[in-house]
């Protein structure tokens, strides 16, 4: 990593070509969502979102480490609502979940 990578958070600086390899599936899979234009946007938003998941696993690791676990109860409603949320109608398209779009 150069000097210039290390003056931007994740999701700033500009835009910068490196080589990655990718699955053939997810490949294709992400060229029948957005083509060929989008695909370097679409694997960008995807390694922020990552990356802030990432972020948030070590702050509920670092919670629990603080004050203990999560008790079940709390657990349990989390996933209920979830789900809830997961299958609201404004989500479904032929009867699928499908994650927004990167933008």
């Amino acid at each position: 990593m150069n000097t210039v990578e290390n003056d931007f958070t994740p999701g700033q600086g500009p835009a910068a070509k490196v080589s990655v390899s990718l699955r053939t599936g997810n490949i294709r899979a992400i060229r029948s969502r957005v083509g060929a234009r989008g695909f370097s946007a679409y694997v960008d938003a995807a390694v922020e979102r990552q990356i802030e998941r990432d972020l948030l696993e070590e702050a509920l690791a670092a919670n629990e480490a603080a004050s203990g676990p999560i008790p079940q109860a709390l657990r349990d409603e989390a996933m209920t609502l979830f789900r809830e949320v997961k299958a609201a109608p404004e989500l479904q398209e032929e009867g699928e979940w499908h994650p927004r779009e990167a933008g």
